[in-house]
Formats: structure tokens, sequence, C-alpha cells
């Protein structure tokens, strides 16, 4: 005869908990205006489309442990509100009022006694987000086709390369180009037909050129550009 031998929480007054060592976390996430939740279990709740009136167990005993978590973080739009259910929490009967009204808040949550009642371990915020990557798009401008060109062709974040749009600046050929800031760009020099030219157009975050404005240094053509710094 074989089996899995299991560790069982012994509670103060001697009761064998059914649920195996540590936390059982509730699979179910509370999206309701009401919930009653239990000792021994984590919850995550969900309150971007209402605020939660959380109750606890009418009894409980030393060392009863709950967690509650902010899963969409929105207890900051939407409070949960908890009632201790006739016990005390933090030593203040459940006449009193217990809000936790911040996002990304976590409550873990442990009974103490009839003194003291319910008192949080820890109400802990989470205040790192991940931040999504850039979209990234790129477009392509001026040029020569039997004279020079001033056009544009924006290209979207899966490379699909739009129609001609009438470009902004001196028509020209030959230009250096280069981003900057992390999130533009700017189109330098070049040559208009006849003449090597000391133009510049900035390009914004949103694909547009920006008129000409003088630049700076020899007025050239085929140059080449390059990004340096990493920062």
């Amino acid at each position: 005869m074989s089996g899995i031998v299991q560790n069982n929480i012994l509670r103060s007054s001697g009761t064998v908990a059914v649920s195996a060592a540590g936390l059982n976390w509730v699979d179910t996430i509370i999206t309701g205006s009401t919930a009653t939740v239990e000792a021994g279990n984590g919850y995550w709740v969900n309150t971007t489309s209402n605020t939660c009136t959380i109750t606890l167990p009418s009894s409980a005993e030393s060392g009863d442990q709950i967690v509650i978590i902010d899963y969409a973080r929105t207890w900051g739009t939407n409070k949960i509100i908890i009632d201790s259910n006739g016990l005390n929490y933090q030593g203040n009967p459940d006449t009193f009022t217990v809000e936790y009204t911040t996002d990304g808040q976590s409550v873990n949550i442990v009974y103490s006694d009839s003194t003291k009642g319910w008192i949080p371990l820890e109400d802990d915020v989470t205040a790192l987000e991940p931040v999504a990557p850039p979209t990234q798009r790129a477009l392509f401008a001026y040029g020569l086709n039997g004279g020079v060109q001033s056009v544009k062709n924006l290209v979207n974040s899966s490379g699909v390369i739009a129609t001609d749009v009438t470009g902004v600046g001196t028509a020209r050929y030959g230009l250096g180009a280069a981003t900057y800031g992390g999130d533009k760009a700017v189109f330098v020099f070049g040559q208009d037909g006849s003449n090597n030219v000391n133009t510049k157009n900035l390009v914004s975050n949103e694909g547009v050129v920006a008129a000409d404005a003088t630049g700076v240094g020899t007025a050239r053509h085929v140059g080449a550009a390059a990004e340096y710094g990493g920062r």
C-alpha cells in the first residue's frame, strides 16, 4: 500500500484543518459586489465594474489567515470594504468602516484573539507595472525618380507601406536621416537636383514631417547617419 503524505494545519483548538498546509488560492475571481471568504484561502478581487464588500468568517481562531489581492489594479476606482462579521479588526468592533482604496494593493490578515481580532500582517502596494514596448513604425521620404521628389510613405508596425503622400520641405535626394529622442527622427542635407542643400526636417513620433529649417554644417549629399549614446 502506498500513498501521499501531506501536511495539515493544526488549529489552536486542536482541530486538524482539511486543507493542506499553506494558503489555498481560490481559482474563481471575485467580481461581484459582495463576497464571503474563509480562513486559509487567498482571493483575487476584481473591482473593475463595482465596489466589493468582503465578509470575513463569523468565527475565527488564532493564526487563521486570509489574503485578498487587487486583481485588476482597480481598488483606487472601486474600493473593497471589509465586513469583519462581528469580530474585531485591529482592535475595533465591526461597526467601524474598513476600506482599502489603493490600486495594486494586497491585504494579508491574520486573526489574533478576541481583543484585537483580525490584524493585517501586510497591506502592500505593488507600484511597478510592466511597460508596453513602443510601437515600431517607419517612413520613407524624398528621393529621385527622373527628378527630385518630395513624397513620403508611412510604414506601420506590421511593415505595411502606405500609399504616396505629398511631402513637406525641399525636394531632394541623397540626404541623411537618423532617429533621436527614442521616438522621433530628422532628415538632413541632400541634393536638390543642382545644388547641395543645408536643410533639415524634423519628424514627429506620429510621422509628421516638419517644414524646412536651416541646418548646421557643410551642405552635402549622400551623407551617412548613425545613432550613438544608447540612452
